[in-house]
């Protein structure tokens, strides 16, 4: 039996409560660089009589330790247009966390989160030809002669609907798929103002992800978008969004004032 640390011992011990044997692999790899693996922490567990009071089959979506509900939240109203590398980094600068690049890649493919970021597809993505009735996918009809386009080869300007968030993509061009598509809001917003900023988010005004009308689309930076989630300020009309916006940055500030008046 491999010895452990003291210190991964007493990790274990005082974490492994409410937390799932998947997490906790997690949360002692990231923090120590030890190699667990489910089958390795079910066994320590049982070899020194731990459990983690967890029910079987945890439902997907359930609050965690490692992935608690402020931070589930703000992922899954956060995640379009932001890859898991730029969102760990955006969780430990936002809540003073220390996520890794692969803590969050395995959280998007564990709950199918595709951040739509140039049509990327994340892991766990189902594919637009899902389903689709009427294709041949057998015999000679499948056979290519050199320069013949494939069959799933949709046209440039074909729309989907991702099942995960309900948002609307288009693509935009043939080529490499992580340039193909591109979330239908954004598209609209730039064609009207040009590229979005870096660290900025076009969100839909009154909140429906089918209304697609310029005066509903508002460019809000990340910072805005986490204080008005966290003061639910995005509403069901356009114009008291947009004055959500003006009030997350009066709550930024008065924050930066008490944060300064601690120190």
């Amino acid at each position: 039996m491999k010895r452990h640390p003291k210190e991964v011992k007493e990790f274990i011990k005082n974490n492994v409560s409410g937390t799932t044997t998947k997490e906790l692999v997690e949360l002692v790899n990231a923090k120590f660089g030890t190699d667990f693996t489910e089958s390795k922490m079910k066994s320590y567990k049982s070899n020194h009589k731990l459990k983690s009071g967890t029910p079987l089959g945890l439902p997907a979506g359930r609050p965690t330790k490692l992935y608690p509900e402020e931070i589930r939240k703000f992922i899954n109203e956060n995640h379009a247009g932001v890859g898991p590398k730029d969102m760990a980094e955006l969780l430990n600068k936002t809540f003073g966390k220390s996520y890794t690049h692969k803590q969050i890649k395995s959280h998007y493919g564990n709950n199918s989160i595709n951040s739509g970021l140039d049509g990327k597809f994340e892991r766990g993505h189902k594919t637009w030809n899902k389903g689709l009735k009427g294709v041949v996918t057998g015999g000679a009809e499948t056979q290519f002669k050199k320069g013949n386009k494939p069959y799933n080869r949709v046209p440039i300007g074909t729309e989907r609907i991702d099942s995960k968030d309900g948002y609307i993509y288009v693509k935009i061009q043939d080529g490499h798929l992580n340039k193909n598509w591109k979330l239908k809001h954004v598209l609209i917003w730039e064609e009207h103002n040009g590229p979005v900023p870096d660290n900025h988010a076009v969100i839909f005004g009154d909140g429906d992800k089918r209304n697609f009308d310029t005066s509903n689309l508002v460019l809000v930076s990340r910072k805005q978008l986490l204080v008005m989630n966290r003061n639910n300020l995005i509403q069901s009309d356009a114009d008291l969004t947009r004055t959500g916006v003006i009030l997350a940055d009066i709550y930024s500030k008065i924050s930066e004032r008490k944060s300064k008046v601690k120190e």
